[in-house]
Formats: C-alpha cells, sequence, structure tokens
C-alpha cells in the first residue's frame, strides 16, 4: 500500500507540474497532503510537515540570502567587467557563448555547491543570452549538466554519504571516479558545442565592437535575426522600428536610469575581493553556508549601500525573486517530510529491488549504476544513499561485488538527480534563468540521461567498477 502510495504520489506531482495544471508551490503542499490523507494518516500529518520544513529551513535561509548577496553584487556591477569581456570574445557568436557556459558553470562547480553554480554562472551569462537572443533553457540546461557532473566531488554531499554509509574512505570512493568524471565534463562540453551549432542557426550571428567606456554595438548578421534581440545595458540592438511605443520606452529609460544609479564601480575591486573571501569561507567551512551568506550581504549592502533607504530599495528590488525560491524551498519540506515520514520512502525502495530477478545478481554494479538515475530522481540523496544503497552493497556482496564497487556505481546518476523536483537548488536555477520548471526538465532530462550514459560506460572501461562481479 505505502509503495503504490509513494510512486502515485510522485508520479501525480511530476504529472501536474510538467502539464503545468498546478505550479510547483501548490502541487508541492497539496499532492502529498492529499495522499498522506488516503494512506489514513490524518493525526500524523501535521508532525511529519514541521520535521520536513524543520530540515529544510537551512537551505531556504542559505537561499535567501545567497539571492540576496549576488543580487546585490549584479546591482553593484561586480560582474559587468566579466559580462563586456565576455561580450568582447565571443564576438555575438552563439556557439561561444554556450561553450563558454559549459566551462564557467564547470570551472565554479569545483567549490560543490550548486546553489553558488548557478548564482555565480547565471549572474555572468544571463545578460550575454538576453543581448544575443538566445534561449534561457539552453543555458539552464548546460548549467545543470554541469553541476550534475561535479556534484561526484567529495564535498558536494553523494560520495561523502555514500562513503559514510557503508565505511569506506572518500578516497576510496572519488578517486577511481575521476576519469567518468572528466568523460563527463567532456560530454557536457560536446552537448555545448553541439547545442551552440542549433542557437547559431536559428538565430544567425551578431557582430559586437566594444569601446573604451566598456560599451559596445551590436549588429545583426543572418537571415533570421531580424528584430529577434532585445536590448541591454552596454549594447545597442538593430531592430524594426516601433510606431506607438512611447511609454514602454520611457519605463525602460526609467528601468535603466535605476540600474545604472545602482552600480558602485569604484567599490569593484572591494566587492570582488569580498566575494572571493566568502568563497573561501565557504569552501573551508569556516561557519555554516546559511550564516556565511547572511553575514556576507550584511556586510555588502553596509558597503555599497550606506543610507537607508539605499539598503531598503535593493532589498526590494529582489524580493519577487526571493519569496518566489524561499516559497518553494519549504514547501518542498512538506513534500519530502511527508514521503519519508509515512515510510513511503523505504516501501518504494524495497519494493524495487524485490523485484530484481536473482540471475541478474551479478550484473548489480551496471545495475546500480543504471538505478542510480530513477532512485535519485524520486528520492532524495539522503534516501537513496542511507536507505537504498546499502541494501544493494549486501546483496552484491554474495556476488563478489565490494561496497567500494557499489558506492562507486551508485554516483552515475548525479546529473539527473539534479532535475528532481526533490532538489532545492533547482528552483533557484530555474527562477534566476526565468524559465519554467516542467519545460526545463523536458528540455534538459535527454541530455541528463545521455551524460549518466558516458559516465556509466566509461565506469565500465576503466574498470571503477566491473561489468559481472568475480
Amino acid at each position: 500500500m505505502l509503495t503504490f502510495l509513494g510512486f502515485a504520489m510522485v508520479v501525480t506531482f511530476m504529472t501536474l507540474i510538467m502539464t503545468k495544471r498546478l505550479s510547483p508551490l501548490v502541487a508541492l503542499i497539496i499532492v502529498p497532503i492529499a495522499f498522506a490523507l488516503l494512506g489514513g494518516f490524518y493525526a500524523e500529518v501535521g508532525g511529519y510537515m514541521l520535521d520536513g520544513i524543520r530540515k529544510i529551513a537551512p537551505t531556504g535561509v542559505l537561499l535567501m540570502f545567497a539571492i540576496l548577496y549576488f543580487g546585490l553584487m549584479l546591482d553593484a556591477g561586480l560582474f559587468d567587467p566579466l559580462i563586456n569581456g565576455m561580450l568582447k570574445l565571443v564576438r555575438g557568436d552563439p556557439l561561444k557563448v554556450v561553450i563558454g557556459t559549459a566551462i564557467l558553470a564547470l570551472g565554479v562547480s569545483l567549490d560543490g555547491d550548486g546553489s553558488t553554480t548557478y548564482m555565480i554562472t547565471v549572474s555572468a551569462m544571463l545578460p550575454l543570452y538576453r543581448k544575443l537572443g538566445l534561449r534561457p533553457l539552453v543555458m539552464a540546461c548546460v548549467i545543470m549538466l554541469s553541476s550534475g557532473v561535479m556534484n561526484i566531488l567529495p564535498w558536494g554531499g553523494p560520495t561523502s554519504r555514500a562513503a559514510a554509509v557503508l565505511h569506506l574512505d572518500v578516497g576510496d570512493v572519488f578517486v577511481p571516479m575521476i576519469p567518468a568524471m572528466i568523460v563527463g565534463a567532456i560530454g557536457v562540453i560536446l552537448i555545448s558545442v553541439w547545442m551552440g551549432l542549433r542557437e547559431r542557426a536559428r538565430i544567425g550571428r551578431i557582430d559586437y565592437v566594444g569601446d573604451k567606456a566598456g560599451t559596445g554595438a551590436m549588429a545583426m548578421a543572418g537571415a533570421g535575426a531580424a528584430g529577434a534581440f532585445p536590448g541591454g545595458s552596454g549594447a545597442t540592438v538593430a531592430r524594426p522600428p516601433v510606431d506607438d511605443d512611447a511609454s514602454r520606452n520611457t519605463e525602460e529609460d526609467a528601468l535603466q536610469s535605476e540600474t545604472e544609479a545602482a552600480k558602485r564601480p569604484k567599490l569593484i575591486w572591494v566587492n570582488a575581493v569580498l566575494t572571493v573571501g566568502l568563497m573561501i569561507a565557504l569552501i573551508y567551512g569556516v561557519l555554516p553556508l546559511p550564516v556565511l551568506f547572511m553575514i556576507g550581504f550584511a556586510i555588502a549592502l553596509l558597503i555599497n549601500y550606506p543610507g537607508m533607504k539605499a539598503q531598503r530599495d535593493r532589498i526590494a528590488s529582489h524580493a519577487d525573486s526571493v519569496l518566489a525560491v524561499v516559497a518553494v524551498i519549504f514547501a518542498a519540506g512538506i513534500f519530502t517530510g511527508i514521503l519519508a515520514g509515512t515510510g513511503m520512502i523505504e516501501a518504494m525502495a524495497k519494493s524495487a529491488l524485490a523485484l530484481l530477478p536473482p540471475a541478474l545478481g551479478p550484473y548489480l554494479a551496471p545495475i546500480t549504476a543504471v538505478l542510480s538515475l530513477p532512485f535519485t530522481f524520486f528520492l532524495s540523496n539522503d534516501a537513496f544513499y542511507y536507505g537504498v544503497v546499502p541494501i544493494i552493497a549486501q546483496v552484491a556482496g554474495n556476488y563478489g561485488i565490494s561496497p567500494v564497487e557499489i558506492a562507486r556505481a551508485s554516483l552515475v546518476g548525479q546529473p539527473v538527480h539534479l532535475l528532481s523536483p526533490l532538489v532545492p537548488s533547482t528552483y533557484l536555477l530555474v527562477a534566476l534563468a526565468g524559465v519554467e520548471f516542467g519545460d526545463h526538465q523536458k528540455f534538459t532530462i535527454k541530455w541528463g540521461i545521455l551524460i549518466c550514459a558516458l559516465m556509466l560506460v566509461a565506469g565500465l572501461v576503466f574498470g571503477i567498477f566491473p561489468l559481472i562481479g568475480g
């Protein structure tokens, strides 16, 4: 019964958000409550929801202040030199922009934190995508694939979970996975080449010419380019004449003036040092992440906008983004709280493993790699690594497959895991990129599966885990 309720709840939720019948916020609250009541958990459902909210609260606080911090840095102009430099480097070529997105995301992902990767990469690249008329879905896809590959780093979470639950050395699990990660990263870059070529064919090319002031002009080239690109600060885009657009132009001019007024070019090095220091503190775990971003935001706000009115204006300008993300995060706490509290997670895992025929036992290593895709998609990483992986490892031992090999195989599904509605940082990415969650899933899922397949093949080729147990 619990197994049926669990799978039915997840499928119902996914169907509702992918068909856009409900928003993720509403579905995360309504669907689990409805299935918990169907299962007869009338008295306990409130406690399950509170438990889930308590566990996810630090993540909600982290995302709230991280959005405010990087939004403030964007307002102050910290990323302007990077954006202008990238514009000059890519010279309006969509192919170079998409490849640059992949390389930047892979580099930033070295810190092991998906939220930080999304905020830094989107802040740097989204203005380019808007100026050149590229689809934000492409950017979100490439960034998430990069983060999925790099999530295997020991400080990313899954590797340390697998090592801890099976009582293994983290290095023994991670180091042999490096070749598979390299193959995955190459796969991401090749996918970005493919997407970049398609974007180039779709919109043509924009020639960018920079000037001494750091601004520039972009002239459209290609048959499909006319009128396709919205303008932005530091760029002028050729577009068809507009007859009665005076009021809209006035609003855009006012917004542009407000944006320029918020710039703090004289403080760019101060902000850069503060941001680098924050990232170093984050990597070394000087303080809990939510606390680090709270302190960083407070210092940045005080330095850049010392007046109380200016501080209120900056916070208010990002209130919509913060509310949209944090509300969904706490709603996800209700979903995971009910899924775990009712026992649905454990029942789903055991039922799935019970369906495995004994003849497939010697192949449990690659089977584990394949199962890691749906399991980490429908379950949280905690549920999979603490609840499912130990069971698989115990069974695999009967077929001569070591726990460390099962641990490595279980990491293959991470590029698909990040598409799960149970991953809080995914909501941050889609909010920053301005895309719908369901659209992002449908666009990215096939590429995520492809990257997982490449890593699975690499795992077998490099002997990271065996095809058949000995």
